[in-house]
């Protein structure tokens, strides 16, 4: 379900080993090069609760003073004074925010480019593991919720710590025996609120898990909504959606009436003090102005407790995102780069596996067991067998996405461990079965931004793949804007797009996984003369369910179980009368001419 990937996470043994004390002591670098601004939004963080605590004071004064006397010039002047600090108060809390909200901002973003950073870093292995909609919540929620304990939770915390010390300070000086009867409830309210949080902290997270669960349920059912009409599954879609609610409904009554209890609870104290405050106001010789000011200082006292408690959940959100955060940065990629690189100027003889055995759970499960063969330069190799055999663990392993457990895979005889991935990619091209287009232009998606391949490179490699034909057809030529995954585009233009993409780096070796075998035929026979022109010449190694694509392969391996059974052209493979035989002949049997030309 939707909702696995961002609410319904277990705890990993990396984040059980980051306390929360040592995720915030690895934040505090962080906030380093904004040392100046800290202090600065600080300053003004006591100076506007300073200015807040006043006016009640002025409050108090003028009903003692001139609103007793009938003294309207008097009370004229306290007016202006109290709007003037109120106006003080409201500017100095803009600035800090201000402030607050540059270092959030600028601290989120340098954690999140390292984060990208660090995630582009690891291996196809980690990826493996890891979903990619959890690494998402990590660059984005769980920096969020930092940025929000930066500039909200730790900001609220110490601003209602300076107001309830600046409050009760006010009344000490006042009257301190009053002061001394109204802070017997600190510590119950305290307490009250330590049992309100861990009773409900597990419910607010069993809240937001059910939520997720609706909102998956509801955009599984309506995306799918075609199916559920054809086959009459209704029923059981409002079934599924209808459980899900219920879920959620019991979670959310449950934390709803303790948060009703809790704040009525809350409430109950602040009418106690109030109460307190006019029984024994005057037996402890508190004027009218002064009872005024007490009832307005117990008002505001009372402002700390709501949003501490609102204030938890954010604080525990923040805290499990930075465990999980860094976390994730002590993720180490396995495939290092050699500390004494081999010098490899590029192909110039053949790649070799060499008994190359490989297991993606490092255990005895090996997709491919003792693979040997060779590729020699400018000839062409096709992988062809049922799915699940190993054909693309070869290419996976030949580009370094993961190193074998035994044997080794040589380029010119240099093992490719002794090489830099990206000088070993980058005599490779890729062309994939799902074709992957990113946001931009056509010209962009076809250089990847890179910086050496030029506009009339571009252009030069849509011609000779022939891709020019739909591209100077569109309104903005290769300006035209691509949209999500290429939507605005058919399979047959979006597969010509990725050859003009692999021949525009113009690659030593050419890997071909499946590059047609998502067409229908006649988009095919229109892409396999741009096909030709791609391999023309250029060492390759093709992978292929549909055998006509490779028939005129130097050799090819039929790879089946994690090993190669057999392999030579294709003729003598159809000569063999073996399983490649057999492969050939189920698809061609259909064909008039297709045993023929075996």
């Amino acid at each position: 379900m939707t909702s696995d990937f961002y609410e319904n996470e277990s705890i990993s043994p990396e984040e059980e080993h980051i306390g929360s004390r040592q995720a915030f002591v690895r934040l505090l670098p962080l906030l380093k090069d904004h040392t100046g601004r800290l202090v600065v939004a600080l300053v003004l963080l006591a100076g506007g609760t300073g200015f807040s605590l006043i006016w009640p004071v002025l409050l108090k004064n003028a009903i003692d003073g001139p609103l007793k006397d009938r003294d309207f010039s008097g009370l004229v002047y306290l007016a202006v004074a109290i709007a003037l600090i109120q106006i003080g108060t409201i500017v100095l809390q803009y600035f800090m925010r201000v402030k607050l909200e540059i270092i959030g901002q600028d601290v989120m973003l340098a954690l999140k480019q390292r984060l990208f950073d660090h995630i582009l870093s690891l291996d196809i292995s980690f990826f493996d593991k890891h979903p990619v909609g959890r690494l998402m919540a990590r660059v984005e929620s769980d920096t969020e919720s930092l940025r929000l304990l930066f500039t909200n939770t730790v900001v609220l915390l110490v601003a209602d710590l300076l107001l309830l010390a600046g409050i009760y300070a006010v009344l000490f000086y006042y009257n301190w025996r009053m002061a001394a009867v109204l802070m017997v409830s600190i510590p119950l309210i305290g307490l009250l609120v330590w049992v309100f949080h861990r009773l409900t902290t597990h419910r607010f997270l069993e809240v937001r898990k059910r939520m997720a669960e609706v909102t998956a349920s509801l955009t599984e059912f309506l995306q799918g909504i075609s199916i559920i009409q054809i086959f009459h599954r209704g029923g059981y879609a409002h079934g599924r959606v209808f459980k899900a609610n219920e879920a959620k409904f019991s979670e959310d009554a449950y934390v709803n009436i303790a948060v009703c209890i809790f704040f009525n609870t809350v409430f109950f104290f602040e009418y106690v003090k109030i109460g307190l405050v006019l029984i024994l106001g005057s037996a402890f010789g508190l004027s009218f102005g002064t009872m005024v000011m007490f009832l307005l200082y117990i008002w505001r006292s009372f402002e700390p407790i709501f949003r501490t408690s609102e204030q938890l959940s954010n604080f525990q959100k923040a805290v499990a995102g930075a465990k999980r955060i860094f976390a994730l940065l002590s993720e180490k990629s396995r495939l290092l780069d050699p500390a004494h690189p081999a010098e490899w100027n590029g192909l110039t003889q053949s790649v070799r596996f060499e008994n190359v055995w490989f297991s993606y759970t490092d255990d005895d499960n090996y997709v491919l067991r003792d693979v040997s063969f060779e590729l020699p330069v400018g000839k062409r190799i096709a992988f062809v067998g049922v799915t699940g055999g190993g054909k693309t663990t070869v290419i996976s392993l030949l580009l370094r996405l993961y190193d074998p457990q035994k044997g080794r895979i040589t380029v010119d005889g240099i093992d490719i461990r002794d090489i830099p991935k990206a000088e070993l990619r980058r005599r490779f091209a890729l062309v994939l079965q799902d074709i992957i287009l990113f946001p931009g232009d056509i010209c962009s998606n076809i250089s990847l931004e890179t910086d050496n391949i030029s506009d009339d490179r571009v252009e030069q490699a849509a011609r000779t793949v022939e891709a020019d034909r739909f591209i100077e057809r569109l309104p903005d030529g290769y300006k035209t804007k691509v949209s999500e995954k290429g939507a605005n585009f058919s399979r047959g233009e979006r597969q010509l797009l990725s050859f003009a993409r692999a021949l525009a780096v113009d690659p030593e070796v050419l890997i071909l996984d499946e590059a047609t075998s998502s067409v229908d035929p006649e988009t095919e026979r229109v892409i396999q003369g741009s096909l030709r022109k791609l391999m023309a010449g250029r060492t390759s190694l093709i992978i292929a369910h549909r055998l006509a694509t490779i028939l005129d392969a130097d050799q090819i391996m039929v790879i089946r179980r994690g090993e190669i059974i057999e392999r030579g052209t294709h003729t003598e493979l159809i000569l063999q009368n073996g399983y490649y035989s057999r492969l050939f002949h189920l698809q061609f049997k259909h064909m008039s001419g297709g045993l023929a030309h075996a």
